[in-house]
């Protein structure tokens, strides 16, 4: 088909297609390095390829997305990241602190966009929010300031608390970071207890916690563990555990209450840094961004079957309430 034929056939079209992908004479390859599973995941994927039609790049014709499954098993991400790397992607997008830094250690070169990853200037990803430096831009979430208010509303909730237990990632550096947080911050009124998050050991993981028999659970963000939200909020319920955390996703998924950004916003926002990278921008040069919206979601079907009551307090600030 001659170049005439084929504007005649598809209009304007052609035209709309975005520079960086007609350039490079095919689709962009764009890898993602996943802390969890397809199957859990798949909600995420879906809002950063939303975020990516919104900025006019449509999967096959303009990007092909080439996605790694650590499956909660963050010592895989090294050899996921220099396979990944070994496609020639033109963008790396990374879920966690451990993905960022399996990706870090195997390019230079490649741009690498986080999607939502807790202080990433502490954990010595980035030199600073707005001059990152070095090949890595993206999204940098609120997590360890939120997470302390996160247990001031849990007492607001539950004032008579006095066993608080906590689930967190040990393979993520900033969940003993927040850990620590909340033991210094929990005062002397509450007894804290830790549990490490294992994939595949949920089960096991919530018989300890039960047998503890925690006036309440907080769930600590991290990717691995928003994965199996669905599990969590199923045995917390079945142990008749009320859930607090930073994860609004949490709370839809049977959690009682969550106060954090919405992790779907930050992956669709996360789009718009692979749009300006395709089109030639710097990692370099590109601010990273902090969430820009803090939501209070409450699951009243879940207080229902506990039977907790939740105050007006926190009713009247509530964002958003799944009946």
């Amino acid at each position: 088909m001659r170049r005439r034929e084929f504007i005649a056939v598809f209009g304007g079209a052609a035209i709309a297609w975005p520079f960086a992908a007609r350039a490079a004479g095919g689709p962009a390859r764009i890898a993602l390095l996943g802390s969890g599973a397809a199957e859990t995941s798949a909600v995420f994927v879906d809002a950063l390829k939303e975020g990516l039609r919104g900025n006019g790049l449509i999967e096959s014709r303009d990007y092909l997305l080439d996605v790694r499954w650590a499956d909660g098993v963050y010592e895989r991400f090294p050899a996921l990241a220099r396979d990944v790397v070994q496609q020639g992607p033109r963008v790396i997008l990374v879920t966690t602190i451990a993905a960022v830094r399996a990706a870090q250690g195997a390019t230079t070169t490649i741009p690498i966009v986080m999607t939502t990853i807790n202080n990433p200037v502490g954990a010595g990803l980035i030199a600073s929010l707005a001059r990152p430096g070095g090949n890595t831009t993206g999204i940098a979430n609120l997590t360890e300031d939120v997470t302390p208010k996160v247990l001031d509303v849990l007492r607001t909730v539950i004032p008579k608390a006095s066993v608080i237990a906590i689930l967190f990632n040990p393979a993520n550096p900033s969940n003993r970071v927040m850990l620590e947080k909340i033991r210094k911050g929990s005062g002397s009124g509450a007894t804290i207890r830790s549990f490490e998050f294992k994939a595949g050991a949920l089960d096991s993981t919530f018989d300890q916690i039960a047998r503890q028999r925690p006036d309440a659970l907080l769930v600590i963000n991290d990717a691995a563990i928003i994965d199996g939200r669905g599990q969590i909020a199923t045995l917390a319920l079945q142990h008749r555990i009320p859930v607090f955390s930073s994860i609004p996703e949490l709370t839809d998924a049977g959690g009682l209450v969550g106060y954090g950004p919405p992790r779907l916003e930050l992956y669709r926002r996360s789009a718009n840094y692979v749009k300006k990278i395709l089109d030639g921008a710097k990692p370099a040069d590109l601010p990273v961004e902090q969430p820009t919206r803090v939501e209070l979601s409450v699951n009243l079907k879940t207080a229902k079957r506990l039977g907790i009551s939740i105050p007006e307090t926190i009713l009247g600030q509530a964002d958003r309430m799944i009946e």
